[in-house]
């Protein structure tokens, strides 16, 4: 059956083409599966709560906007009676009642891993569909700065400014405007949590299609709580979220993530006795008598978005993303504003991204492009574009406010997870390419233009004088059942057929990599481009020494157990002084290697001489027969239903010849268009 709704109808619709539905909701309340409900284009100021799902993927209830991004679903409300405060400052007073049991002006970002360096509220003021600059005082709304560490330092003096006047029960908002009469302009405050939510879990099989969804107050999401936002399927497995549009969520755009389980919410931030690390253990295990199953959850697909301008995640999930695909996004201005910080930002943050492929994807201007962050088993990670995800304002100056270098930034960060991971056919051309905390990684055919930072650290939980191993699970392959517990040692890492390009390196950051050396145990900030940061890990044949002869209880006392693990690398290309690890044999290095990324048209282009000065080599064909397996799960790097994998394809799909040329691409001319 089609349901109809038009923004533009009387009300009393019945759903029909003739009488449609007002509101997306009285859709929603009757929508079951196999229907498809079908929206005029128009402003729905609602949050959309779908009764029920599917019940398969050939069985689903379909949300289709009928106008392509036609259809708006806000979190949002205009406010249209300003009123002059003092020069460019306006106020206005909102009615508590407005807000039903969620005031996002009461409401602060708060929850595990959340720096609160300053104070932020789930509620935002927005200027002709822009969030502007949240504030402490009033004072900063008169007089305001600009932040250094904005990518917008410009916008950033558009500032506003709440406080509560608890004898009217009223919310008052002050905000500078810089001239502009804000009852002339587009001025909306931020209402409801979510857009595209069900309340309840377990409401699956749904599409949601076409949309243009935007600007609600979501909360701080991280792994150990309950994860909001705007659009999400709250626990349940196989919605299909295509086609849309997504921007100005306070903290994160999609949320593929975890339920909400009461006594274990953001437990580190209000129990304080158990460091976030074991009180996440904690969840992971309560979810697997809870139902987290690969039956039940998971495998959704997030496809042809437009994502941008949140303020935490594009997209966040942990558990409740596995088994999902994510491609064809187009993923960037992610964190830009800088007001949120923490330990769960990035255009993709996901926890648990088992048998997770991501690919074709366009990353970037981002403060980091995609964060693996625990058990990214069976992740692939294939065909992305990754670009500009770094600090801002760095081309437009050499000495940032310090304030402006509040993280480093990268294309991928891997973190505390066995792997495997599989990142192939990739474009990394931020100053940093890898962030590596992790093990049982296999990076293959990619075009590698910044460093590989945290390599050997970040193994420890940061106690000042005491061991504090991170433990982290792995899973039974392609499962969600946990197999085991171990701390992470590094190495068991592959490095096959890659293109490393040292590029030059901004003194910012070049001063940066500098300073950090030694006296960090997050991060080294590493900019200089190659393998090198893997010298002194063993290769596979000194690893197997250790442990000739006996090894069991009453063997000679060894590190054996706890050393980093083996590194293998071969078929890789060092341009313009890029490092090889010290132990690889089979490499080529080449000079005056150009790379220049271009915008044009809507189109970015890479230009390189690259393929000019590229010889031709006698590389190996890659395949999960030469990678083996990652070491703690004992899992082959294969997809996701245990099946091989030959790399004979490259970025474009094109396919690879027998002896295939390194780096993404199997031929290529001066100008490429990605």
């Amino acid at each position: 059956m089609d349901i109809y709704v038009s923004a533009k109808a009387p009300r009393g619709g019945d759903g029909t083409r003739a009488k449609p539905f007002k509101t997306i909701n009285q859709a929603a309340a009757i929508a079951e599966a196999g229907d498809t409900v079908v929206v005029g284009p128009g402003v729905y100021r609602e949050w959309v709560d779908p009764q029920n799902g599917g019940t398969s993927d050939g069985c689903r209830v379909r949300y289709i906007s009928e106008e392509p991004l036609g259809a708006v679903i806000t979190g949002a409300e205009p406010v249209k009676c300003w009123e002059p405060y003092e020069g460019e400052v306006w106020t206005v007073r909102i009615p508590n009642g407005l807000f039903g049991g969620y005031n996002p002006y009461t409401t602060l970002v708060s929850g595990d891993w959340f720096i609160a360096f300053m104070t932020a509220h789930t509620g935002d003021v927005y200027l002709n569909g822009r969030s502007m600059y949240e504030v402490t005082e009033l004072e900063k709304v008169k007089s305001p700065e600009i932040s250094a560490a904005s990518w917008a330092p410009e916008f950033s003096v558009y500032t506003w400014y709440t406080e509560q006047d608890a004898e009217k029960d009223e919310t008052l908002l002050y905000a500078n405007f810089h001239g502009l009469d804000p009852n002339a302009e587009n001025v909306e405050i931020s209402v409801r949590p979510a857009c595209f939510y069900p309340r309840r879990e377990g409401v699956g099989y749904i599409t949601l299609s076409g949309f243009t969804v935007c600007m609600a107050a979501t909360q701080w999401a991280p792994p150990t709580a309950y994860q909001e936002g705007m659009i999400g399927p709250h626990w349940s497995k196989g919605w299909v979220i295509e086609d849309c549009e997504i921007y100005e969520s306070k903290c994160s755009g999609i949320s593929l993530g975890k339920y909400r389980q009461p006594d274990n919410d953001n437990k580190w931030l209000h129990k304080k006795y158990k460091d976030g690390t074991q009180t996440e253990r904690e969840c992971i295990c309560r979810a697997q008598y809870e139902g987290w199953t690969k039956e039940r959850i998971g495998s959704h697909i997030v496809r042809r978005c437009n994502i941008h301008d949140c303020g935490q995640t594009g997209i966040v999930g942990h558990l409740g993303g596995v088994f999902s695909l994510i491609e064809d996004n187009h993923i960037h201005h992610i964190n830009n504003k800088q007001n949120l910080a923490g330990a769960e930002i990035g255009g993709i943050k996901m926890h648990a991204a088992i048998d997770v492929i991501i690919r074709r994807n366009h990353f970037h201007h981002c403060t980091r492009g995609l964060w693996l962050d625990w058990q990214a088993q069976g992740t692939r990670v294939t065909g992305n574009f990754f670009h500009h995800n770094t600090l801002p304002n760095l081309s437009e100056t050499e000495e940032p406010d310090p304030t402006a270098l509040m993280g480093m930034g990268e294309d991928i960060f891997v973190e505390v997870s066995h792997g495997p991971t599989l990142i192939d056919n990739n474009i990394l051309l931020s100053h940093r390419s890898l962030k590596l905390a992790c093990q049982g990684v296999a990076v293959v055919h990619n075009l590698i233009g910044g460093g590989l930072a945290a390599v050997g650290i970040g193994t420890d939980n940061g106690a000042k004088t005491l061991s504090s191993p991170r433990y982290t699970p792995y899973h039974v392959p392609h499962r969600t059942e946990v197999a085991g517990f171990m701390t992470f040692l590094h190495g068991d890492m592959r490095f096959y057929n890659n293109i490393f390009v040292q590029q030059p390196m901004h003194p910012v950051l070049k001063a940066a990599m500098e300073a950090m050396k030694g006296g960090s145990g997050w991060d080294d900030g590493n900019i200089a481009v190659g393998t090198f940061p893997y010298d002194g890990y063993p290769t596979y044949e000194e690893w197997d020494r250790e442990f000739e002869g006996y090894c069991g209880m009453g063997s000679e006392p060894s590190d054996r157990y706890y050393m980093p693990l083996p590194v293998w690398a071969g078929g890789n290309v060092y341009a313009n002084g890029a490092v090889p690890w010290e132990k690889e044999k089979d490499f080529t290095k080449i000079e005056g290697v150009e790379l220049s990324l271009g915008y044009e048209n809507g189109e970015y282009t890479l230009k390189t001489n690259l393929y000019e000065l590229l010889p031709k080599l006698d590389t190996p064909m890659v395949s999960t027969e030469l990678l083996g397996e990652a070491f703690e799960p004992e899992q082959r790097f294969e997809g996701p239903d245990g099946e091989a994998i030959v790399f004979d394809s490259d970025y474009f799909g094109e396919h690879r010849g027998i002896r295939p040329v390194p780096g993404p691409f199997e031929s290529a001319g001066a100008v490429l268009k990605l």
